[in-house]
């Protein structure tokens, strides 16, 4: 086994005991065993356990996030009927946990738990590799709506955080009963509404009327 195949044991392993365990509890002679490695092969790799978790969470959240920003640039690239087009991206980023991405959502819950427990340099790297990443990408075509005209949203930052959870059908990283489809398409359908509502008032603060709020908006391709 050349090192580069025990480093990629080491956190395959590491993620799987951090992600059943949480920060705390999760040991370097279970990640070691679970890994089928030597805990000197471990501190050959990672100077302790934090150092180990911060490689984990960051690489873990980097998977996840490249599979968001992958749907956010397939369905918002180009748009055509701005609704129907958030629509159809809410259900595509609030499906079930991207395949292959269950133990990330399972980690992330364990960070939530023990929050005050976890270094806050693991924190950070995870916010910053994974969400805030992908709510860049999304302000980026919110910003972009809004130089051609479609939206009107002065913080496409704050926009983004808005869509996100007006269309979150639950946190994946809850292991909770799983919505079906109906349910799901409810919520985002209503999610979209509420958001475009908002986003779409005339720049002198005229609300649409129930008719307008809904008609189908044409966007110019994107110029980039």
């Amino acid at each position: 086994m050349t090192r580069e195949d025990k480093r990629r044991a080491i956190l395959a392993g590491a993620l799987t005991v951090f992600a059943r365990d949480g920060y705390t509890r999760a040991s370097i002679d279970v990640i070691a065993r679970t890994a089928e490695v030597s805990t000197r092969t471990i501190y050959n790799h990672f100077a302790d356990k934090a150092d180990l978790f911060q490689t984990v969470i960051q690489e873990s959240a980097t998977r996840a996030a490249d599979a968001q920003i992958a749907i956010i640039d397939r369905h918002l690239r180009k748009v055509t009927d701005l609704e129907a087009d958030l629509i159809e991206f809410g259900h595509a980023i609030t499906a079930p946990a991207v395949a292959g991405q269950s133990e990330h959502f399972a980690l992330v819950r364990q960070v939530n738990a023990e929050a005050v427990h976890v270094p806050r340099a693991a924190i950070d790297a995870w916010q910053e590799t994974g969400p805030l990443r992908v709510r860049r990408e999304l302000a980026g075509h919110l910003r972009r709506w809004t130089e051609q005209g479609l939206l009107h949203a002065e913080d496409p930052d704050r926009a983004a955080v808005h869509l996100l959870l007006l269309i979150s059908v639950g946190d994946p990283s809850y292991p909770g009963d799983v919505l079906t489809d109906e349910e799901i398409g409810r919520t985002v359908t209503s999610g979209v509404r509420a958001f475009l509502h908002g986003y779409l008032q005339e720049p002198e603060g005229a609300v649409l009327s129930s008719a307008e709020q809904h008609l189908p908006r044409t966007a110019s391709p994107p110029t980039e």
